[in-house]
């Protein structure tokens, strides 16, 4: 990755076992956390089999950027995108986008998709300026264990 005079390069690896509660910190301090979804049980699911994984960016020791990428052997998927509020702007949200991209290449998955609420305009900004673009559907869903609809 090339790096621009205001910004360092960013440090991409998979998540470890000691990374979680920092992992969690993470997506929390960044407003990315529901009360209806368990991100200590996402990030067991996401690392309990090979279609998925959570890369963590870091500036120097410090965490600072993260995704959840996984794929359903069709397309590939992202969550919890996340950069610490403190060190925005310094392109490591093209950064940890661009090695979830890698990881879905890397296996073969040539479409990404993802959700953003309707309401987020600067994150539809953002995923614009990186070349992604808006498609026409409509998302159902549907809680298995009976809960009743979330947002």
């Amino acid at each position: 990755m090339s790096s621009s005079p205001d910004t360092k390069a960013l440090a991409i690896a998979e998540i470890s076992d000691a990374d979680i509660e920092n992992v969690i910190a993470l997506w929390k301090r960044c407003g990315s956390t529901r009360d209806w979804n368990d991100p200590a049980a996402d990030i067991a699911l996401a690392r309990k089999g090979s279609n998925a994984t959570i890369l963590l960016g870091r500036d120097g020791d410090g965490l600072v950027a993260s995704v959840l990428v996984g794929h359903d052997g069709h397309r590939g998927w992202v969550y919890y995108v996340t950069v610490d509020p403190d060190h925005r702007f310094k392109n490591y949200g093209r950064a940890i986008m661009t090695a979830a991209e890698d990881w879905l290449r890397a296996r073969g998955i040539e479409k990404l998709q993802l959700m953003v609420r309707g309401d987020n305009a600067q994150v539809h900004a953002f995923y614009q300026s990186l070349g992604y673009f808006e498609q026409d559907r409509v998302v159902f869903a549907k809680w298995l264990d009976g809960r009743e609809p979330t947002p």
